[in-house]
C-alpha cells in the first residue's frame, strides 16, 4: 500500500487532569497503549505529518497514570514521527522501570539501532495496513512486507509485532503474518466494524486466533464505537474477546486520543468502564498486570 496523506488539523486536547476513577486498579496495573509528543522544539513532527499537536511529553503522560492509579505504561510510536523514534526513546529513559515502548522501523534498520531500542525498553515494532477510502496506508507507517522481512530479527530479540489494521484486512493477511513466527498484537480490539456484529467472518477470525493463543488483542474500546461516552455498542465484542481467551488480552487508554475532533474520552471513565465490564477481580488483575508483564517484560 502507498502512503495516504490525511488532514493536518490538530485534534482536541484530552482532559487535564482526567477524572479520578472509582475503580482502584491493582498494584502493577499497566496502560498498554499510549503516545507522547515532544517537547516539539526538540522533537518536531515529521515533514508531511498527518496531524498537528501541542506538546504532550512524558511528564504529562506519567501525571495521567498517577492520576488514575496505574503503575506502568507502554508508549507506541505515533505515525506523526514516522521513523524517528527519538522522542519515544527519550521518554522511555525518563522512567525505565515504569515504561516500555513499541517503535517503528523498516526492514533496512541497522542492527545497532535495534540494540539501542532494546536497551531503552522497546519490546516490539508496529506495522500497519490501515486503509481508508483511497485504499492507501497512513503516512509515517510501515507495512506488512517489512514485518515479514524483519521477522528473524524480531524473533532473535524476543520482540512482537503490533498490528494496526482493520479486521477485514487482518482476515486476509492473517495466514501470511502468522508464518512470520512472531507474536502478533492487534490494536483497538481488532478494529472491527461495529455495525457488522460479532458474527462477521473477519471478527470471528480474530476470535478464533485469539482463542487458540495465536494472537494478542488490545482492549482500547472507543475507536470502534458510535455511542460516546459509554460505548455500549462495543460491549458484545469486548465480552466475546474476554470469553475467547483472557490470557491474551491487554488494556490501554490510547491517550492522548490522536485525531479526535469530538467526543473526547476521559481516561478515568475508560478505566471505570473496564472494571464495569470485567467484574471478576482475578480477570482484572490478569489483564491489567499479569498479561502486560508477560508481553512487555515487566516484573510482577
Amino acid at each position: 500500500m502507498k502512503d495516504r496523506p490525511l488532514s493536518t488539523e490538530s485534534w482536541l486536547t484530552p482532559p487535564d487532569p482526567p477524572s479520578p476513577p472509582r475503580y482502584q486498579a491493582p498494584a502493577g496495573a499497566t496502560d498498554c497503549h499510549a503516545h507522547v509528543f515532544g517537547p516539539l522544539a526538540r522533537y518536531p513532527l515529521a515533514p508531511g505529518a498527518t496531524y498537528q499537536t501541542q506538546d504532550l511529553p512524558v511528564p504529562a503522560y506519567l501525571g495521567m497514570l498517577d492520576r488514575i492509579g496505574l503503575a506502568r505504561g507502554v508508549l507506541v510510536q505515533p505515525s506523526a514521527y514516522a521513523l524517528d523514534n527519538g522522542a519515544l526513546l527519550t521518554a522511555l529513559a525518563a522512567a525505565p522501570d515504569r515504561l516500555r515502548g513499541i517503535a517503528v522501523a523498516r526492514a533496512d534498520v541497522a542492527d545497532h539501532e535495534l540494540a539501542t531500542m532494546q536497551a531503552a525498553g522497546v519490546r516490539g515494532l508496529r506495522f500497519s495496513a490501515i486503509a481508508g477510502a483511497t485504499g492507501h496506508r497512513y503516512t509515517g507507517t510501515v507495512g506488512f512486507d517489512d514485518l515479514l522481512a524483519l521477522a528473524p530479527r524480531l524473533r532473535a530479540l524476543g520482540w512482537h509485532a503490533q498490528v494496526w489494521t482493520q479486521a477485514e484486512l487482518f482476515d486476509v493477511a492473517a495466514a501470511r503474518l502468522l508464518q512470520a513466527g512472531v507474536p502478533l498484537v492487534l490494536d483497538h480490539m481488532g478494529h472491527f466494524d461495529v455495525s457488522a456484529g460479532i458474527n462477521a467472518p473477519n471478527f470471528q477470525t480474530v476470535l478464533r486466533l485469539l482463542g487458540a493463543g495465536r494472537i494478542w488483542v488490545k482492549l482500547p474500546v472507543y475507536r470502534n464505537s458510535q455511542q460516546f461516552p459509554d460505548y455500549a455498542d462495543c460491549r458484545p465484542f469486548h465480552d466475546a474477546l474476554l470469553t475467547a481467551n483472557p490470557e491474551q488480552l491487554v488494556w490501554g487508554t490510547d491517550w492522548p486520543h490522536v485525531g479526535l475532533k469530538r467526543d473526547m474520552p476521559d481516561v478515568g471513565h475508560l478505566l471505570d468502564l473496564f472494571a464495569d465490564w470485567v467484574t471478576d477481580d482475578k480477570l482484572r488483575r490478569q489483564i491489567l498486570v499479569e498479561n502486560p508483564a508477560r508481553l512487555y517484560g515487566f516484573s510482577v
